[in-house]
């Protein structure tokens, strides 16, 4: 890994970090993993609120 960094953290924070990886990933494979996650249901949320506004979203449930 090039440009290696250290990210000061508790035990118990590194223990859960870990919990989450899957064999052969290293915390920076969980950490973008997570991080692309999290930025493509931030994507969709703001999508969904923008068709809301425009009237243009129909919830499965108002079918």
């Amino acid at each position: 890994m090039t440009n290696a960094t250290t990210i000061p953290t508790t035990k118990v924070v590194r223990d859960r970090l870990k919990s989450y990886g899957q064999k052969g990933e290293t915390y920076s494979d969980i950490l973008m993993r997570m991080m692309d996650s999290l930025d493509k249901e931030e994507f969709m949320d703001r999508m969904y609120r923008r068709l809301e506004e425009k009237d243009q979203f129909v919830s499965l449930d108002e079918i």
